[in-house]
């Protein structure tokens, strides 16, 4: 049965981005994520990681359609 439920650690690995980056993610609740246990360890629900991945890939197009690479270089 695959997890549900992934460490910071794991996230950061995914996304190639320092523990204190996943961190602040989801400190500002760009990255859903939960605290479990008795001292209060974060846990991202592998859909949520996917869904941010899909957003992120969403605005990157938007940007890019929005300032096109080499427009008003000379």
């Amino acid at each position: 049965m695959a997890k549900r439920f992934i460490q910071l650690a794991e996230v950061s690995e995914v996304l190639d981005i320092s523990s204190a980056q996943a961190y602040a993610l989801v400190r500002s609740g760009e990255l859903p994520a939960i605290k479990v246990g008795g001292r209060g360890q974060w846990r991202v629900e592998v859909a949520e990681l996917e869904g941010y991945i899909q957003r992120m890939y969403s605005e990157t197009k938007t940007f890019v359609a929005a300032h096109p690479f080499g427009q008003g270089q000379e």
